[in-house]
């Protein structure tokens, strides 16, 4: 039986809610579901800018799109995933976000069009005051908070990146980037040129060929490809032989560490995965001309960017029918009819899609202060991969870059339960890690090369080089350290309404 959850908080001018969760995606609903289900007498409400649940299983509508993670272990920890489908679609996986809100009473609790633009702690009142704007009316709706859960993502949603490439404007046709793809675009029997190498760009090539006369990949640079069965046959085996639940559970397991022997693998012997990796690319491209060491060859080792799963092996098949194909090349400039590339030849094109990545957005854009003082990301040091220093009661939520996103974040909201049980189980109010030494090396917040990364670096806090100030992006250290490890620990100071919040400590110089 799901559990009782405490009443919808109403709407108004200003409302208090015990824990204030920003952003009804796969994250948000987790985190709610945790607070109801751990901590019954709390209250908690949900404020989600878009009119919809389930963030970027919502905004995304291209074609084919899907998980590039097994949805048992993408899926949630207390919810099983049913589907017959291991790497599922994406109306598939947003039901399913939707299903777990409504079973469990959580979307009575969420507040829509109401994008968050400022959070201000005071220590005086141990209370977040925070802001959230009507994006249709401009009215500002206020909420205070003894804890903020910040579950926004990482990347902005009104739009995607799109380098500067030359002569764009120029280009006759429809020019749509995925994250704003319309719903009348027309591509049938038209030659449409997909730019990028990454998951969107593998997962729309093969999707637009039942429609499109020819879909071309153009790649600036090659990203490591692996085919993956598009059904977990174990999984579904051990769910008919065990139950639902129990079969779930087990499948969870065997595929955490199925994802945690491969980036290991990975890790210890990059040649090796190197080798392997091109291996099974040459097997599934005999025959089809498509030169293996030119289009899927990267120059970096597998791992140190995600990669890429194509489920039932479906691009390397269009590869091989010839329905699509893959350009290795540099944009020299877009024309009215195509793309020149560097090397002198013509791509001709009809329609041009720039799956070219993220735009990065820390904790959503959000204005956050303490006591008055602006917080400035690059000058905080991640606690345990889900606090700020010198923030109090904040918890953000930001998954795995080598294995499932919400393998992460279930660990942190049961964390956040703990913190705030322990918090007032002692007669306190707050809770604020302080980085103890200040001479402790510090290193980017993300030691991954994505471009989307790479690109916002000097806007991310930083992670230090000692426990428990880096990011581990290990479930099982987290696991530790989130699940089973000590809440008061050194860096952690608690404190009642009064008492003045540590200022975050300045950042060190990063070392290259």
């Amino acid at each position: 039986m799901p559990p009782t959850s405490a009443p919808p908080v109403p709407e108004t001018d200003t409302t208090h809610v015990d824990v204030l969760i920003v952003g009804a995606g796969v994250s948000g609903i987790g985190a709610a579901y945790h607070v109801q289900d751990k901590l019954p007498g709390r209250s908690y409400a949900i404020l989600e800018a878009r009119e919809d649940l389930g963030g970027t299983w919502d905004l995304f509508r291209y074609p084919g799109i899907r998980s590039d993670s097994d949805l048992h272990t993408f899926g949630f920890a207390f919810r099983p995933w049913t589907g017959e489908k291991a790497i599922a679609d994406g109306p598939s996986i947003l039901r399913y976000i939707r299903d777990t809100a409504a079973q469990y009473g959580i979307d009575r609790h969420i507040r829509y069009g109401l994008r968050v633009v400022r959070a201000e702690w005071s220590s005086a009142t141990a209370l977040w005051t925070v802001d959230a704007v009507r994006p249709a009316t401009g009215e500002t709706v206020r909420t205070t908070a003894r804890w903020l859960f910040c579950a926004s993502g990482y990347y902005r949603y009104d739009q995607g990146y799109t380098p500067d490439i030359p002569g764009l404007d120029d280009f006759a046709g429809p020019v749509v980037h995925p994250q704003l793809w319309p719903e009348d675009l027309d591509y049938d029997g038209k030659r449409v040129v997909v730019i990028g190498s990454g998951a969107t760009a593998v997962t729309l090539v093969p999707a637009m060929t039942d429609r499109a006369a020819h879909v071309t990949m153009l790649q600036r640079s090659p990203t490591y490809v692996l085919p993956v069965p598009e059904q977990d046959a174990v999984a579904n085996r051990l769910q008919r032989l065990l139950g639902e639940k129990r079969g779930y559970a087990a499948a969870r397991w065997k595929n955490i560490l199925k994802q945690r022997g491969i980036y290991a693998f990975a890790q210890r012997f990059p040649q090796a995965s190197r080798k392997l990796i091109r291996w099974v690319n040459a097997k599934q491209l005999e025959g089809s001309g498509v030169d293996v060491d030119v289009h899927f060859n990267p120059k970096y080792d597998p791992w140190d960017q995600r990669l890429c799963a194509v489920p039932n092996a479906d691009l390397f098949r269009v590869l091989r029918s010839g329905k699509a194909s893959v350009v290795t090349d540099h944009i020299d400039r877009v024309t009215e009819t195509g793309v020149r590339l560097r090397s002198g030849k013509e791509l001709p094109a009809d329609v041009l899609i720039t799956a070219t990545g993220l735009d990065v957005l820390t904790f959503g854009g959000i204005e956050t202060v303490v006591d008055s003082r602006e917080v400035h990301l690059p000058d905080t040091v991640a606690y345990k991969g889900c606090m700020l220093s010198g923030v109090p009661n904040f918890v953000f939520a930001i998954g795995y870059t080598n294995s499932s996103w919400t393998l992460k974040v279930d660990l942190v909201a049961e964390y956040l339960c703990r913190l705030m049980a322990h918090t007032a189980a002692q007669g306190d109010d707050a809770a604020v890690p302080e980085v103890p030494d200040e001479e402790m090396e510090l290193r980017p917040f993300l030691d991954f090369q994505a471009g989307y990364v790479v690109r916002a670096l000097d806007r991310l806090p930083k992670q230090g080089t000692q426990e428990p100030w880096f990011l581990a992006m290990d479930y099982f250290k987290d696991a530790r350290y989130l699940r089973r490890g000590p809440v008061a620990d050194a860096p952690m100071r608690f404190f009642a309404a009064g008492a003045a919040a540590a200022p975050a400590s300045p950042a060190a110089e990063v070392r290259a």
